[in-house]
């Protein structure tokens, strides 16, 4: 066996359908696109969306909202979540991470009042809402906004 003798496994490729050879062939006269019509013709296609000159769904809706540029997106992590930091230790960005707390930083993290907060903690993250603020200050903790 050598390089002038190889040959791709049977049945792993399929000839090319030569449209317009003879009607003998299934595909002759037409080439398989009916009779007539757009579609029958060269570079005749409609686009997606296309509904005969109407106008089209996507125009006849109304448009409703719009997206601000200035918009933060913060990863969240509620207060419960923050039992498995020991007693005193301070809980910044790389704290959280190291936790598994927080998969991906966005425009920052902030921190929920969601469940109770039993020990004292130094928490420093972006943002804080104001129940998580009270619970982490009323445990004997400190907030710093970074």
């Amino acid at each position: 066996m050598d390089l002038s003798n190889l040959q791709p496994a049977f049945g792993s490729t399929k000839n090319r359908k030569r449209l317009g050879r003879g009607h003998g062939s299934g595909t002759g006269k037409t080439a398989g696109k009916g009779h007539k019509g757009q579609k029958a013709r060269s570079g005749g296609s409609i686009k997606a969306g296309f509904e005969g000159g109407q106008m089209p769904l996507q125009r006849r809706l109304p448009k409703r909202g719009f997206t601000p540029l200035s918009k933060k997106v913060y990863s969240l992590v509620n207060l419960r979540d923050l039992d498995v930091f020991e007693a005193g230790s301070v809980v910044d960005l790389a704290a959280f991470g190291k936790a598994g707390l927080v998969k991906e930083v966005l425009d920052g993290i902030k921190v929920l009042g969601d469940g109770e907060l039993t020990k004292a903690l130094t928490v420093q993250a972006h943002k804080f809402s104001k129940s998580a603020q009270e619970k982490i200050e009323a445990a004997g903790g400190k907030v710093e906004v970074l």
